[in-house]
């Protein structure tokens, strides 16, 4: 076994009880954990980052319902996208010095079986917080489930977070004629058109979303990202294109109001008039679909097609509850994630 000298013990955070409204600090305890030097075919990882995302919420409550999804468990560290750098290692796929992705969650130290850490360069950014990012899901339900392509007029939802902030970009990569986004501050809507290349963009708290939405898509939408569902999706309908097709992804109404953003009214007349296609989707991050974005991603880095908005939260392991809950009322722009000091 190969090592450095790590601390006895390392801190992590753990859920202490489910969450049936939104989340709290009280929801949450940070311990100290062991560290002890890994077992035969293990490693034990330093982390560097740690990413949160709006699904988290979700995972905290006792039966979530998602698939593919394992519920977080009270007790229990939460699970979630990390990078590192292997510190001890007792197999030979992996080296002291090797940096590593992975899904081990809210912890400094974390450690496995070798086969749980995916090796990755770090040249291949220019930074290790480009490697935690919701691009695959941006990517898949852009390209693979609304099939965005030349001509196109798309509307994001939610699109300064971390899918949609990607989401437009991407669809302009593929060609799209027009893209529009939706947030909830004048900053947002600024930072989408100047910052992430949106060619329109509104709040929808300054008025109803279908007339802002009709001035600035006038000919209608061939394409809906949504990441929001309530009144947004409910205007997205009204406001579609002959054959248009939504791509729902999530309901960040429903995650940080009531519930009835998960329960928008949909025009049936309406879409059988426009023969809108609508298509829920989740992505379960395959190889295909990591290889695919991992792929186009620095493609069109080079090529300067596309940025990685992001928001580093310092403050370590401790930071990472604020992290969600400032995340959850839409304190940050792009992927948020916590540095590990």
């Amino acid at each position: 076994m190969t090592a450095q000298t790590p601390p006895v013990t390392g801190k992590e955070v753990r859920l202490a009880r489910y969450v049936t409204d939104q989340p709290s600090k009280d929801d949450f305890e940070t311990v100290e954990a062991e560290t002890a030097a890994p077992a035969d075919g293990h490693v034990l990882v330093h982390n560097r980052y740690l990413q949160v995302t709006a699904v988290m919420r979700d995972l905290m409550t006792e039966d979530p319902g998602l698939p593919m999804m394992p519920a977080y468990k009270v007790g229990e560290r939460p699970w979630g996208g990390a990078i590192g750098v292997v510190v001890a290692s007792a197999d030979p796929s992996l080296a002291v010095g090797d940096t590593v992705q992975h899904m081990d969650g809210w912890t400094e130290y974390s450690t496995g079986p070798a086969a749980q850490y995916f090796k990755v360069d770090p040249s291949w950014y220019p930074g290790l917080e480009y490697f935690l990012n919701q691009g695959i899901t941006a990517y898949h339900g852009m390209a693979d489930v609304a099939e965005v392509g030349e001509g196109d007029v798309v509307f994001v939802s939610n699109a300064a977070g971390g899918v949609g902030s990607l989401a437009g970009q991407i669809a302009k990569a593929r060609g799209a004629k027009r893209v529009i986004g939706s947030a909830g501050s004048a900053e947002k809507v600024a930072y989408l058109t100047e910052k992430l290349g949106y060619d329109a963009a509104f709040n929808y708290k300054d008025g109803p979303v279908v007339d802002q939405l009709r001035e600035l898509a006038p000919d209608g939408i061939d394409v809906f990202f949504d990441l929001v569902g309530g009144e947004q999706f409910e205007a997205a309908v009204q406001v579609a294109a002959q054959g248009a097709r939504m791509a729902l992804g999530g309901t960040v109404s429903a995650q940080t109001g009531d519930a009835q953003g998960a329960f928008p009214r949909l025009d049936i007349m309406a879409g059988i008039i426009r023969q809108i296609v609508i298509k829920p989707f989740s992505t379960y991050h395959t190889p295909e679909q990591i290889q695919a974005w991992n792929q186009h991603f620095s493609q069109w880095l080079q090529e300067g097609k596309i940025v990685l908005p992001y928001t580093v939260v310092e403050g370590g392991v401790e930071a990472v509850p604020e992290a969600l809950i400032g995340l959850l009322r839409g304190a940050y722009k792009g992927n948020v994630l916590v540095k590990i000091s």
